[in-house]
């Protein structure tokens, strides 16, 4: 593959990564003469439809953010049956090598790591977009120390570490929630629980659950209480072991609730070392304005099983249970807080509007011979939705995220643009994050590229080298190299007039390399020859 030419534009130069799906090239865009990476999907699952439409769907979604802590993508395309994705070259390492090499990292860093990856989780949820594989192989780390965040929505060819259910994968077994091993809904909590595990492995340097098989591991995230970092790391501060093991709760309703919830927290920590977690939202009144609907059904199906009298694995309760040791809410007051809790949420959100919920397709199923419990509830989307980002994507990637989010293609228009490439959307409408009914139209501006100015290339002959150069800025060309001629050699066409004598001539420029009336795009350069005595 090396050498290999895509859309006579991107020039794949050295092999720098493999994953399950595809293997990473490092290229040169010789349209804009800069370095990317671009991912080709193996040729082996190039005739596999649904590996191929995640390759694409990774592509789409990740086109749609724009975020420091996130790798970008600038193209997704195919060419001679090859899948390839165009993305931002980082040179650095994955998260995996730096722990490797360290051994654990210092609580400082941790920190610092975690706060952003959860601003990127930030981002990508409020795109209602879930990652499901947050691991440290998914995780960059520049060489200025900037966490970027790659593979979204990417899924990974079945080994020892995957999980998979009809050959479908759904997740590094390490990694994944105790939902996504059951096969229930999964949401934005799940990448937080994903999180929880990355931070375990930074602090202490092995993960919580280990085991001989995918299925093994999958078992202990479900019933499993992980052991707290601090008594494996015993200088660990109390408040990153807390928000650790706030990250691992087994039950979704217990963990931050939001990165943004969890963003907040770990700014105070930054700030404030000695932060104790007891102003972390946990109490069920300040929850509800965070809790969705399907939220309430779940820990409302929980509690219903707990009151039948179902065994249920000792798990942390809330975070003020962690600090405090207070028991936990009774069975019947939990009851009553999730049945407030829901009449709450359908008083707020009207009789004709239900709360929306992020969801995602091929919600994954775990192959086991245990019976788990399953969660399918797809909740009504809100009549609005806000519209994404679409500037700096090409028209393909920023049409098919307009009819993802369920709105419609409007009218296109192009303009110059001296910052958009060609082919890139400049500008669009309705503006980003704007409330917008579903199937509405979504107007784009395309660039056109820089707008390319002509001008007629002047006379030069017989005047010197300052009012040459005069003459070219006037009219934005610039004087290039000009090269000396020694008048008695005869090796320029010039021709002396009769009874002038050779120094009149010296300075004085008698050849230029483009014509005199040619049209030349403004800012050539004329190249001059001039003589010297």
């Amino acid at each position: 593959m090396v050498g290999k030419l895509f859309l006579n534009r991107y020039e794949l130069l050295e092999k720098i990564g493999e994953g399950g799906m595809g293997v990473v090239y490092k290229a040169k865009c010789h349209l804009l003469n800069r370095f990317v990476a671009v991912k080709i999907l193996k040729a082996e699952l190039n005739n596999d439809e649904e590996f191929v439409a995640r390759f694409k769907r990774e592509g789409i979604s990740v086109a749609k953010l724009s975020h420091p802590n996130i790798v970008n993508v600038h193209d997704v395309g195919i060419e001679n049956n090859i899948n390839f994705m165009v993305m931002e070259y980082i040179k650095g390492k994955t998260l995996k090598q730096v722990i490797k090499e360290d051994i654990r990292l210092s609580a400082d860093r941790t920190l610092e790591i975690t706060l952003q990856i959860a601003k990127a989780l930030e981002c990508a949820h409020k795109n209602n977009i879930i990652h499901r594989d947050i691991k440290p192989d998914n995780i960059l780390i520049t060489e200025d120390n900037v966490v970027k965040v790659m593979d979204f929505g990417i899924a990974k060819v079945l080994d020892s570490q995957t999980v998979t259910n009809s050959n479908k994968v759904i997740g590094t077994a390490h990694y994944f929630s105790p939902e996504q091993a059951k096969g229930n809904f999964v949401d934005g909590r799940t990448d937080i629980y994903s999180l929880g595990i990355v931070m375990y492995e930074m602090v202490t340097g092995k993960v919580p659950y280990n085991a001989d098989s995918a299925i093994s591991i999958a078992m202990m995230h479900i019933q499993k209480p992980a052991i707290p970092p601090k008594e494996v790391i015993l200088d660990l501060p109390q408040n990153i072991n807390q928000l650790i093991l706030k990250a691992l709760d087994k039950e979704p309703i217990n963990r931050f609730q939001t990165a943004t919830e969890m963003v907040e927290i770990l700014n105070l920590i930054k700030v404030d070392p000695d932060f104790m977690s007891n102003n972390i939202v946990s109490d069920a009144t300040k929850l509800m304005d965070k809790v969705v609907a399907s939220d309430v059904a779940s820990e409302f199906t929980t509690v219903m099983s707990e009151a039948a009298g179902a065994p249920k694995e000792p798990v942390i309760k809330n975070y003020k249970k962690i600090l405090k040791g207070k028991k936990g809410p009774s069975n019947n007051k939990r009851i009553m807080i999730v049945m407030a809790s829901i009449i709450l949420v359908m008083i707020i959100g009207g009789l004709g509007k239900y709360i929306s919920k992020i969801t995602t397709d091929n919600t994954p199923t775990i192959v086991a011979k245990t019976t788990l419990p399953k969660v399918s509830e797809k909740l009504p989307i809100d009549e609005k939705k806000l519209v994404p980002s679409l500037i700096g994507n090409t028209q393909d990637i920023a049409t098919q995220t307009i009819t993802d989010n369920g709105f419609l293609l409007g009218n296109i228009s192009s303009e110059y643009s001296d910052i958009k490439a060609k082919g890139l959307v400049i500008s669009q409408l309705p503006k980003v994050n704007t409330p917008y009914e579903k199937h509405g139209k979504v107007d784009l501006i395309i660039s056109q590229g820089k707008k390319i100015v002509q001008v007629a290339v002047p006379q030069l002959n017989e005047k010197n080298l300052d009012e040459a150069e005069i003459i070219l800025n006037g009219l934005k060309l610039k004087l290039g190299v000009a090269r000396p001629v020694d008048q008695d050699k005869k090796d320029f066409k010039g021709k002396k007039s009769k009874g002038k004598k050779s120094k009149d001539y010296e300075g004085q420029i008698f050849m230029q390399d483009i014509e005199a009336g040619t049209l030349v795009d403004v800012g050539t350069e004329i190249n001059v020859s001039y003589y010297e005595d």
